[in-house]
């Protein structure tokens, strides 16, 4: 339990909105380059809060979440034909409900190992999805697929927005994100959430008191990979391919890394832990050729060696970084006379 956050601090709570009104501001006072750049920021935000509903909350540490992020991006891709746009409004919940069916066959299975059984049962059946796009070429082989057209927001002839437009793009992403956020606070407090963190802590203890551990963990396995869904079809449709790679084991690592990044079980964290690894990935690909050696071409070994140091002194993330100093800050004010 102490390893997560679920309450968040006043300094962390004035931090976050101030984040928020900066996000609001951004596409106004920057190029449409760093405007990308934060739209896919939020993408992984909404994939990295799917994966602490599993980590953080529910105890369920899975290798294999990207299945459902590309799975989505994957029907996006099959359901846009080559030369006409496709309605944003039935294409998302199809994809998102997509990912979730196939979240749910696997879950039946996976829900009912523990430990590091359930984590190389989650890789095994990712690895599996991976291999069947990877090696058929009717799926669109290892190149993946390419979406020639963004999804369209029309209803009947009237267009509310159009995703063509980077800061239309840009805007329906952050409520995109910030819907997640909201309805994943609001689970957390839930009968069902408070069942979750429950089980985390111990599952025997729950089934004695009466809750079926399994029936709880499937829906919660299901949850998460539909909204992993939501943040592959918004991937998808900004970048405009799926390929593969988007599904395979490393980037499930980089999901597990942002939420370790940011701070477990208060999904806050994981949408700061996105933020930072994103950010810290253009740090250190960008790091210049020092004689022979080109440190950027190492960046995973820098990203590393910087996820291990805050593992060592900030356990509890960023945001558990942040907490400890306001409390350190708060208790020498109060000592003052």
């Amino acid at each position: 339990m102490k390893a997560n956050l679920e309450i968040l601090p006043r300094g962390i709570q004035i931090a976050l909105t101030l984040a928020l009104l900066a996000l609001l501001a951004f596409p106004f006072v920057s190029s449409s380059y760093y405007t990308d750049m934060l739209t896919r920021m939020m993408i992984m935000a909404i994939f990295a809060m799917s994966l602490d509903l599993l980590q953080g909350v529910s105890g369920m540490v899975s290798l294999g979440h990207s299945a459902y992020f590309g799975l989505a991006g994957y029907a996006l891709a099959f359901m846009t034909p080559q030369s006409e746009v496709i309605s944003l409004w039935w294409t998302l919940p199809t994809a998102v409900i997509a990912s979730g069916l196939a979240a749910f066959i696997i879950g039946f299975f996976v829900v009912r190992t523990h430990g590091i059984y359930f984590i190389m049962v989650t890789l095994a059946f990712s690895q599996m999805v991976f291999y069947l796009f990877f090696d058929n070429k009717l799926l669109g082989g290892s190149d993946g697929l390419y979406i020639n057209f963004k999804p369209s927001a029309a209803v009947f002839n009237w267009v509310p927005f159009d995703l063509d437009n980077k800061r239309s793009m840009y805007f329906f992403t952050l409520a995109a994100m910030l819907g997640v956020y909201a309805f994943l606070r609001r689970l957390l407090w839930s009968p069902f959430g408070r069942a979750m963190a429950g089980i985390r802590v111990n599952e025997h203890r729950m089934r004695a008191m009466g809750f079926a551990s399994l029936s709880y963990k499937l829906r919660a396995f299901t949850l998460a990979g539909a909204l992993a869904g939501l943040a592959g079809y918004l991937w998808a449709a900004q970048s405009g391919y799926m390929n593969p790679e988007l599904m395979g084991f490393q980037m499930s690592a980089h999901a597990i890394m942002m939420v370790i990044l940011g701070g477990m079980g208060n999904f806050a964290g994981a949408i700061v832990g996105a933020f930072a690894f994103e950010y810290l990935l253009h740090v250190f690909k960008d790091l210049p050729q020092i004689g022979s050696v080109n440190l950027g071409k190492h960046w995973q070994l820098w990203m590393g060696l910087f996820i291990v140091l805050l593992v060592l002194f900030a356990p509890r993330g960023i945001l558990g970084l942040v907490e400890k100093f306001s409390s350190k800050k708060k208790l020498s004010n109060e000592s003052q006379p």
